[in-house]
């Protein structure tokens, strides 16, 4: 069962939607084609509290509950995708700190995170390891009276832009078993250095880097017990898939609400589109394919509301929901003809911001092999 949004849930959802139509909606065109960074909206969602949606009272944070996280994001997406991946990216780094900080780490980042005085970023991904820890090959080394970082991780949202950093490094282990520990890298460690924003397809607002690192840290900037990075890297990501489900919600939703206004305003041969059976067969299957992915979104934030087990959940809502928003959008660029096409319209920037929802936070392949594996487990 998936329990109705709460009325404090209800409020925050709406008051995000008045203000992500009314400051958001209007630049989202403008950040597209300059691909500069979204980072004078993040201090206006500090001032809602939105940086610090995902954290608890106790930590500067608002406490929402995990529906009201999901309307959050479908909100801010729906209005501008850049934004909604960068704050997203935010909540990776603030959630690993935490769920695995200890006291002193969650006083000095989280607070700063949920004031958003401080940017977070998280670094997992490697150029030649995206999904397989195994192949990891930034490596912790001990060195006098802390660690050693070296290596290189790749398409890190925020990272140029952030003032810390979650690093996750191999810290030894068998060569296909490895340890993996997670560290707080702040702005400015020395031997930290970034490449040049990448220049991506879509969410062009939302800036990607690849990292340097050849950093001393102090042993107290690690992140957890020993060898339990693994463990915290994917309890973060169970968390953050739901969000990439609700960001894709959000593109759908507004390619949507695009291509229904469209439909009854344009005319051929003095009728409307909308009056066209074909067309109306495309909208009625808009419409199911986003509710079916609106309700396993829901029921994967239900579960982790209920302090349940979500990964399975989780994995099917990123799946399902970022396969539908592709083909959403363009069942609406197509309804749209050549206008959808057109850059003056914002079907082609929708179609593009969707499409890195089917590889981020782990393509749809591997959600698949997540969701395989927990059902063969469960058939043991």
């Amino acid at each position: 069962m998936i329990p109705d949004p709460s009325p404090e849930d209800i409020a925050l959802r709406d008051a995000v939607r008045r203000f992500a139509q009314a400051e958001l909606a209007p630049k989202a065109a403008a950040f597209d084609e300059e691909g500069s960074f979204v980072g004078e909206n993040l201090p206006s969602l500090a001032a809602l509290g939105i940086m610090g949606l995902n954290l608890p009272e106790a930590w500067g944070g608002v406490s929402a509950s995990a529906f009201g996280v999901v309307g959050v994001v479908e909100e801010i997406a729906g209005a501008c995708a850049a934004t909604a991946s960068s704050l997203t990216a935010h909540f990776l780094a603030s959630d690993a700190i935490l769920l695995a900080g200890d006291a002193a780490q969650k006083e000095r980042y989280l607070r700063r995170a949920a004031e958003g005085s401080w940017l977070g970023a998280f670094a997992l991904t490697e150029p030649d390891a995206g999904s397989s820890p195994a192949d990891m090959t930034t490596l912790a080394s001990p060195s006098g009276d802390g660690i050693h970082l070296r290596g290189t991780k790749h398409f890190i949202t925020n990272a140029g832009h952030a003032d810390f950093i979650i690093v996750f490094a191999r810290s030894g282990g068998e060569a296909r078993k490895p340890a993996i520990d997670a560290y707080i890298v702040d702005k400015g460690t020395s031997g930290l250095t970034f490449g040049r924003p990448e220049p991506t397809m879509g969410i062009r607002g939302s800036h990607v880097f690849e990292i340097g690192l050849d950093c001393h840290l102090p042993a107290s900037q690690r992140l957890g017990a020993a060898g339990s990075g693994f463990r915290t890297a994917m309890h973060v990501l169970d968390r953050g898939r739901i969000e990439v489900a609700a960001i894709a919600l959000g593109i759908a939703e507004a390619a949507m609400a695009a291509a229904m206004n469209w439909i009854k305003e344009r005319r051929i041969d003095g009728q409307a589109l909308a009056e066209r059976q074909g067309v109306q067969w495309m909208i009625a299957d808009m419409a199911v394919e986003i509710e079916a992915a609106r309700l396993l979104t829901y029921r994967a934030a239900a579960l982790r509301q209920a302090e349940q087990p979500f990964t399975r959940a989780a994995a099917m809502a990123k799946l399902a929901a970022s396969e539908m928003a592709g083909r959403t959008v363009d069942r609406a660029l197509q309804l749209h003809g050549g206008y959808g096409y057109s850059r003056r319209l914002p079907l082609e920037r929708l179609a593009r911001d969707a499409r890195i929802l089917r590889i981020y936070e782990g393509a749809s392949e591997i959600q698949r092999n997540i969701i395989a594996r927990s059902l063969l487990r469960e058939g043991q």
